[in-house]
């Protein structure tokens, strides 16, 4: 297999992100699985591995799925529900690629807004009615709903973009 786009989903965000790269790939020796605990990281020689960021990391499985990646080309993918600063974005991306164990070639990180579950607004409104003059807490409430438009057609075209432009750039 010279492909594979392999993600984890908790809301379906990333799932949509990982649809849109998996149809731009070229050819038809390609897969798109989500991650489970029989998942191989050794069947393909470029991976684009994906999933959802929760309070500036990944996920356990996720975590452990890349420390298994030896000896390939990755190129990683995320949403999280914080949007619209490329320094916090920035920020991710260092920590996405720290992730990846040194034998392998990272070949670029794309990110982008994802929707939130309303337990999360929930929370900021408690948040806030205690803490009415915090303008920390209205941004997050207002970074909140901007986030339910995402991803949208515009991010998924981004993340096809990403692939494209990524295959080109390593000659893959």
């Amino acid at each position: 297999m010279q492909y594979s786009v392999i993600y984890i989903s908790k809301t379906g965000n990333t799932r949509k992100i990982a649809k849109a790269i998996f149809d731009r790939l070229p050819g038809e020796d390609k897969d798109i699985e989500e991650l489970n605990t029989h998942t191989d990281p050794e069947k393909s020689e470029t991976v684009f591995v994906g999933f959802w960021i929760n309070r500036g990391t990944s996920s356990m499985e996720m975590m452990d799925f890349l420390g298994r990646l030896h000896g390939k080309n990755v190129a990683l993918f995320a949403t999280c529900g914080m949007g619209a600063s490329k320094a916090y974005y920035a920020k991710l991306e260092s920590q996405m690629r720290a992730l990846l164990p040194e034998d392998n070639i990272c070949l670029g990180c794309f990110l982008c807004q994802g929707k939130m579950p309303i337990q999360v607004r929930r929370r900021y409104e408690e948040q806030q009615l205690q803490n009415p003059e915090d303008p920390r807490l209205t941004m997050m409430l207002r970074n909140f709903d901007e986030a339910m438009l995402h991803p949208d057609e515009n991010d998924q075209q981004a993340a096809a973009e990403f692939a494209c432009k990524t295959l080109e750039r390593y000659a893959l």
